[in-house]
């Protein structure tokens, strides 16, 4: 553990071997990002992305990346990175390594958000990125009243979660029933999660939301490492706990919520970037910069892959991390039973 002091006067700890897997996988993600950017029909070497993104590019390549290709890239370092944090954030509340937006009902009350604007209302991509906040938020609020009791308890906040996301589902498949054929085959694309065709009308909001929520997750980073030794112990070291948990929750649920407004529901990130994130920092807490970075590098690979290693055939993002998550899943539960913990 290293102090470090700013300018300002203020003063923060940092572990050398966290800095360095933050700063790699930072790399790793800028990387992978320039590697996607060239990839596809016309294919662009990557000192040619660096060289067009610097504005000395031709004028082909120049339309080709920052109109066509960029905006898809930025979507995925930011959708990666908001599912990263909201995940970190959900399993230090929770203290529970299945404390996943996607597990505990939060990606599904977005998906319901959505899918009712489209088969009720007919909604545009606006009309449909609200419905999918005002579901994520609603859901939200649901699962933290319900999981109530003189506080909010880890394992009952994933109890309750699970249950809201079979009755989600459940939904979703009610709509998907009562929506027409165009509906039903719009619905059905957008519950894939993918990233074909965005553009910079999803970067921006993106951008600016995660702008805002980035430094309030990271001032309640101390006040978070305590709550995850009990909510009796936070309180003891002067922790507002309700207080901190509504804030953060408040937070992840959003930025679970505009990640899924702008690509559909991403299964799985949010679960394993924390997980994995942790394994190489080997660090206490919730690794918010390193579950960010590892959940950008995450999805802007499995984007890659999605595109490159299936032939002809180019995999929606979403089904990829749903095969390669669902199988993480299976080893995370073997791995916590073995030690006992569930």
């Amino acid at each position: 553990m290293k102090a470090i002091r700013t300018p300002g006067g203020l003063s923060f700890r940092a572990e050398p071997r966290a800095l360095a897997v933050v700063a790699g996988l930072a790399v790793l993600a800028l990387a992978a990002a320039v590697v996607l950017i060239g990839t596809g029909d016309f294919a662009i070497a990557p000192a040619d992305v660096v060289r067009t993104l610097a504005g000395s590019g031709t004028s082909a390549q120049d339309f080709i990346i920052n109109e066509l290709r960029l905006p898809r890239v930025l979507v995925a370092l930011l959708v990666g990175a908001s599912l990263g944090i909201s995940g970190a954030l959900f399993q230090s509340i929770s203290r529970n390594p299945l404390g996943s937006p996607d597990v505990i009902g939060f990606g599904q009350g977005s998906s319901v958000g959505a899918l009712a604007v489209i088969v009720f209302f007919h909604g545009g991509a606006v009309a449909v990125s609200l419905g999918t906040l005002a579901g994520g938020l609603a859901t939200g609020v649901a699962v933290y009243l319900l999981a109530w009791k003189k506080g909010v308890h880890g394992y009952r906040l994933v109890l309750v979660g699970i249950g809201a996301a079979a009755m989600l589902t459940a939904c979703i498949h009610y709509l998907l029933t009562k929506s027409s054929l165009v509906d039903a085959t719009r619905s059905m694309v957008w519950l894939t999660g993918s990233l074909d065709g965005r553009d910079w009308a999803q970067v921006w909001p993106l951008l600016a939301l995660f702008a805002v929520l980035l430094p309030v997750v990271l001032a309640y980073g101390r006040p978070l490492r305590m709550l995850e030794m009990g909510d009796d112990a936070a309180h003891a070291l002067g922790v507002p706990v309700q207080r901190t948990r509504t804030v953060l929750m408040l937070a992840a649920v959003l930025l679970n919520a505009s990640a899924t407004a702008a690509a559909g529901p991403i299964s799985f990130v949010a679960l394993t970037a924390p997980q994995l994130a942790r394994r190489l920092t080997r660090a206490t807490g919730p690794n918010i910069l390193a579950s960010a970075c590892m959940g950008a590098a995450l999805l802007v690979v499995a984007d890659w892959a999605a595109q490159q290693l299936f032939g002809e055939s180019t995999l929606p993002v979403g089904v990829l991390t749903g095969m390669v998550g669902g199988a993480y899943l299976l080893w995370l539960l073997v791995t916590e039973r073995k030690a006992g913990r569930i």
